[in-house]
């Protein structure tokens, strides 16, 4: 049992002590914390390491205070509306109930005094702070201060009812486009498309200027959807915001320009990468959203089968050697390659990455970002990284002759090496790297593993169902009735959940080449992609297609997904 003194010791501790976790859960919890700023209850929760309720019955314990069940709770939405809702998600509180002068609030930190006295001060009520659960206090917030589309909707209401906030094309005061852009209305629609896209899982959004129209859209599990349409006269004023806010020239609208924009959402820290571009009616902006709060970097979870997740470690844990990841543009390789640079990253060796740009960063990891205007190339930043004493090395992209030859020469002379390149499948990398002008004994000595990957949609589970295929639409998907044969489809008929899509989240399909002997004899006598191929599969490797079924099978996506992402 807790024992007053329990109060001022370390939560991990505390559960670790009490038998609730173990020491090595608690080592990758807090693993996890570093990479994405959470607290640890919440990472323990989001791990499944741990019953919410058992850590809410533990801190109620060490702090001597009530808890409360908020899955069991009902809130009055009257109650709500006492606590802003940037205060609420800010200082992750949420208000019960009033009785009297006194407001019950729940918190994840009740010892918090300096959040109760803010509450004190702008409710002008007493607080009685309660304890509950990080995780479900969150969703809960969310919930009850969800940024809807009904809201956006009316932030524009109040724009278009604006007269004063139109902006002429040509304008000749470049400060009128920043005094505009700095207008309550449109800050609230800026701040509002990034909380919402944010919310709604998007990674990108896409701010897009026409002759008639302005349209904004976000990109959803690979998917472009479009979501509101802003008023025109804005153009230059969500434009102009937009600058500011990523610290770029808004005076300067004939070259494109790149920035960086942080934001802070309640605990959580999101980037957006900022790109705009010139476009005949204006400058389309399109902003990346890197949260790092859904980054996976646990490759035991991306879905692997047993026998390539099996050569993936053993090669990302020998000591020297590359290995290569490929694929196109969103397909995912950089995530795997940070998942696999974070499973081998400890105090005992020096890992270092060259990136262009660096997406997220990791603790523990010295990287570098690539600008070739400066002269700072992947080979430049190579070859700086061969006097840095390094163990690991991270090549953001092997795009030439000359960093490929670095690469390789790194790879042979005791570094572990980790790359990509843009290839259709494992096969044609090698016959790539030899095309580039690399010799085939050096890619034959050097490459370890290469991963071919893809990302298709998940079916939404909470529409999912079974659906029959006809033999038309078999054919049509250029799979045989005897492939189809014995095989349960699913799909997702639509739901609000996944925005009547039939699909969210997404999946990734694994082709993993790992080279054996036969395949390193085989590169050296010239053999073709096809030929590597065909031997690769005979020693176990399962095809990008091959993986698709093997998942469609498993009910996680569609048959259509694993056909457009996929060649036979």
């Amino acid at each position: 049992m807790a024992t007053a003194a329990a109060g001022t010791e370390r939560l991990g501790d505390l559960l670790v002590r009490e038998g609730l976790i173990t020491r090595e859960q608690l080592k990758a919890a807090l693993t996890e914390q570093r990479n994405t700023g959470m607290r640890l209850g919440y990472t323990l929760v989001k791990l499944g390491i741990i019953e919410e309720t058992e850590i809410t019955k533990m801190l109620a314990r060490q702090y001597r205070m009530p808890a409360v069940d908020l899955a069991r709770f009902e809130v009055d939405p009257r109650i709500v509306k006492l606590v802003p809702g940037e205060v609420a998600i800010r200082h992750t509180v949420l208000p019960l109930k009033r009785e009297g002068r006194t407001l019950t609030v729940a918190m994840s930190d009740p010892t918090n005094m300096t959040v109760v006295d803010d509450l004190k001060f702008i409710t002008r009520y007493d607080i009685f702070p309660v304890i509950a659960g990080e995780y479900t206090l969150r969703t809960a917030i969310e919930r009850h201060y969800e940024q809807t589309d009904a809201q956006l909707q009316t932030i524009l209401k109040d724009i278009e009812e604006e007269e004063d906030l139109e902006v002429i094309e040509e304008q000749e005061d470049e400060d009128a486009p920043t005094q505009v852009a700095d207008d309550a209305p449109v800050v609230k629609l800026i701040n509002g498309i990034l909380t919402d896209a944010v919310k709604r899982g998007a990674s990108d959004i896409h701010i897009e200027p026409f002759e008639h129209e302005l349209r904004v859209r976000y990109r959803i599990d690979g998917t472009l959807q479009e979501v509101m349409k802003p008023p025109l006269k804005l153009r230059a004023a969500l434009t102009s915001r937009v600058k500011i806010m990523s610290n770029l020239n808004i005076a300067e609208r004939r070259v494109p320009q790149d920035g960086r924009i942080k934001l802070k959402m309640g605990r959580r820290v999101i980037d957006f990468r900022v790109s705009t571009l010139p476009v005949i009616f204006g400058e389309k902006i399109v902003l990346r959203i890197l949260d790092k709060g859904n980054l996976t970097l646990d490759l035991t979870k991306f879905g692997f089968e047993p026998k390539a997740e099996e050569d993936l470690m053993r090669a990302i844990l020998n000591p020297y050697g590359m290995v290569l990841v490929t694929g196109p543009t969103g397909s995912g390789k950089t995530t795997t390659l940070y998942s696999a640079l974070q499973r081998i990253n400890t105090v005992e060796v020096n890992i270092m990455t060259a990136e262009d740009p660096v997406e997220y960063n990791l603790h523990g990891i010295n990287q570098v970002l690539v600008r070739t205007e400066i002269g700072m190339t992947f080979a430049a930043a190579l070859r700086a990284f061969l006097r840095q004493d390094p163990n690991i090395v991270m090549v953001g992209e092997i795009r030439d002759i000359e960093t490929g030859s670095i690469a390789i020469k790194a790879a042979l002379t005791g570094h572990l090496v980790l790359s990509t390149l843009h290839t259709n499948d494992a096969p044609s990398t090698v016959t790539r790297m030899i095309d580039m002008g690399i010799e085939p004994f050096n890619v034959a000595s050097a490459v370890n593993l290469i991963v071919a990957q893809r990302l298709v949609r998940r079916i939404c589970s909470d529409c999912k169902g079974e659906y029959d295929y006809t033999v038309e639409e078999l054919s049509a998907l250029g799979i045989s009735e005897s492939e189809a044969e014995g095989i349960t489809f699913y799909k997702g008929s639509g739901c609000d959940t996944c925005g009547e899509t039939g699909y969210k989240g997404r999946q990734g399909l694994y082709e993993v080449m790992a080279m054996t002997p036969e395949l390193r004899r085989m590169v050296l006598r010239g053999a073709s992609a096809a030929e590597l191929k065909d031997q690769a599969v005979e020693e176990g490797m399962l095809t990008l297609r091959m993986d698709g079924i093997v998942k469609v099978k498993r009910g996680i996506t569609t048959l259509e997904e694993v056909v457009k992402e996929t060649a036979e």
